[in-house]
Order: C-alpha cells, then sequence, then structure tokens
C-alpha cells in the first residue's frame, strides 16, 4: 500500500483537488450562471498562502505559530476570496449567458498580469521554496488535507440543495423572472453562489500552494478555466457529484495512458467530445436516468367495436 501511495499518491491527490476546484464552479451554475472565475480565485489564494508562510516579514509570526499557520493561510485566503468575489460579483452577475463568462475570464485575465508585474508575487518567476504543510515529508499525506475538505464541502452542498436556499437558487435557475415574481431576488442569491465559489476556489489553492511548492501565474489562466468548466460539464451540472467525478476522470486519463507519449492529448480530447455528443447530462446525469425506473406504459383506451350492418 506504501508503494502505491507512493507512486500513485500525487495523482490521486491532485484528482481530489480536480474535484473541488469543480465543485467552486458548481455553485454559481446552481444560480445558472457560467461563471470562470473560480482559477482567479485559487490564484490569488495560493498567493496570500506562498506570501505568508516565506515572506522575510513574516518569519516571526511563522515562528510563533508553528503549523497553526497553515490554517491561518486557509482563513485569509477564504476571506480576501470572498471579499473580492462580493466585489466583483454584485457589478458582474448583472449580466447574462456568454457576456458573464467574458466577464469573469477578464477578471482572471487582470488578476494573473497583476501577478507578473508585482514583486511580492515573485513577477514571472513566482514564490519557490513554501514549506511543507504541517512538516508532510510525501505527497500523498495531503489527503489527510484535501480529503476531509472534500468531504465537508459535499455535505454542505447536500444541505444547501435541501435548504430554501437552494430552492431559491433552483428557481433562479429555472426562470429569473418567474423567481423575481414570487418574490426571490435573483441578484442576491447569485452573488451568494459566487462568492461561496470564490471562497472554495481560493481555499484550495492556500491548500494547493505548500503542496506543489511553488506558486506562478501560471496557476490561474484561461486555459484553467476552460479545463474547469469541464470537469462539471463532463460530469454533470445538475448533481454535485459531477464535478468530483468529472474533474477525477479528465486528470486522470492523461496520467493513466501517459504510455502513450503525445498520443494521450488527442484521446482526452476524443473523451471530451464523446461526452459532449452523446452525454449531454454529464456522466453522472447518465448514470441517474438509467437507474430511474422507467413509468409504466398505460394501455390506451379501447377501440370501438366495428359495427355490423345488415
Amino acid at each position: 500500500m506504501s508503494d502505491f501511495l507512493a507512486t500513485y499518491g500525487f495523482l490521486i491527490v491532485t484528482m481530489v483537488q480536480a474535484g473541488l476546484l469543480g465543485l467552486s464552479l458548481y455553485f454559481p451554475l446552481q444560480a445558472g450562471q457560467l461563471s470562470l472565475a473560480s482559477p482567479g480565485f485559487y490564484a490569488l489564494g495560493g498567493y496570500v498562502a506562498a506570501i505568508m508562510l516565506t515572506h522575510p516579514a513574516l518569519a516571526g509570526v511563522r515562528d510563533t505559530l508553528g503549523n497553526f499557520m497553515f490554517p491561518l493561510t486557509w482563513l485569509a485566503s477564504a476571506l480576501l476570496s470572498g471579499v473580492l468575489g462580493l466585489l466583483v460579483g454584485v457589478p458582474a452577475l448583472r449580466l447574462r449567458g456568454i457576456y458573464l463568462a467574458l466577464a469573469t475570464i477578464a477578471f482572471v485575465e487582470i488578476l494573473r498580469v497583476v501577478s507578473l508585474n508585482l514583486t511580492i508575487t515573485g513577477g514571472a518567476v513566482g514564490i519557490f521554496g513554501i514549506p511543507q504543510a504541517f512538516g508532510f515529508q510525501d505527497r500523498w499525506q495531503y489527503l489527510f488535507v484535501f480529503g476531509p475538505l472534500l468531504l465537508l464541502t459535499l455535505l454542505f452542498t447536500r444541505q444547501l440543495e435541501r435548504s430554501r436556499v437552494g430552492r431559491a437558487l433552483r428557481a433562479v435557475r429555472e426562470d429569473e423572472l418567474a423567481a423575481d415574481a414570487m418574490g426571490v431576488p435573483p441578484t442576491h442569491y447569485k452573488v451568494m453562489a459566487f462568492v461561496i465559489g470564490a471562497v472554495l476556489a481560493g481555499i484550495v489553492g492556500a491548500m494547493s500552494a505548500p503542496f506543489l511548492n511553488t506558486w506562478n501565474a501560471k496557476q490561474g489562466t484561461f486555459d484553467a478555466s476552460i479545463a474547469t468548466l469541464a470537469f462539471v460539464l463532463i460530469g454533470g451540472s445538475r448533481s454535485l457529484w459531477g464535478p468530483v467525478v468529472g474533474g477525477a476522470l479528465l486528470t486522470a486519463v492523461p496520467e493513466v495512458l501517459r504510455f502513450l507519449a503525445d498520443w494521450r492529448l488527442v484521446i482526452n480530447g476524443l473523451v471530451l467530445v464523446v461526452a459532449s455528443l452523446y452525454l449531454p447530462q454529464g456522466i453522472v446525469g447518465a448514470l441517474e436516468r438509467l437507474r430511474r425506473p422507467r413509468p409504466p406504459v398505460r394501455p390506451g383506451p379501447a377501440a370501438p367495436a366495428a359495427e355490423v350492418r345488415p
């Protein structure tokens, strides 16, 4: 078992990480909003953690707090991502459809360009030598960090969907005008879902910085936004398990097929195309449809007897 974890531990943790990023995008989709901002908040959280764990000015705080410094970086990343998500979400979520997607892509690009030109973020080189969380010696040990976060996120999402807030989010997603007419404020719930996704992405970024040991502007790009969206669409955007399954699958396929060299990228692209064409509800949606019993076929009314004429 130890050999298996030593070999595939990094991949397993990356699969869990991808599932969490997919869930951060799943929250705005619950309110019917196509947001691609999650990689931007992910990069922001990673920069916050990297700066707090390496900057010389905070050496005394790190020595005093010890391992408690790592949860402090998670909290700081969550707060900063939440505040920025609120500031961005209030004006941006008045847009709809492709216009909102373009606005959130612009937000990701703005963060990337800013990080490239700041000294505190290391510029284009980034920040290196980030200490391992809690003194972990092997990468698979980060399952003790990402695993509980995934479990808590799934439980939170499940309870949210069953609550009054979840019903309001579904109402906004299905018909925003009808929800507004029934007293459900669409902007309020759309901003709430956006901020929840931003906070989750920021925490994942703060946890990922020590895991990767380095952080730079490549963590939050347009390509990362499209990859995160693919996690949700391939797995299923109407089920909380969809982003987890999609993130795990699309992360594992290129690594499992690494022996095929460049052909593995072709196969990964084929998986995306086939799933988009034949599984419009995602993998989880297709499985739920197969498990759902078919409604019984009711017999139609009996045909009238033919009239017999003498």
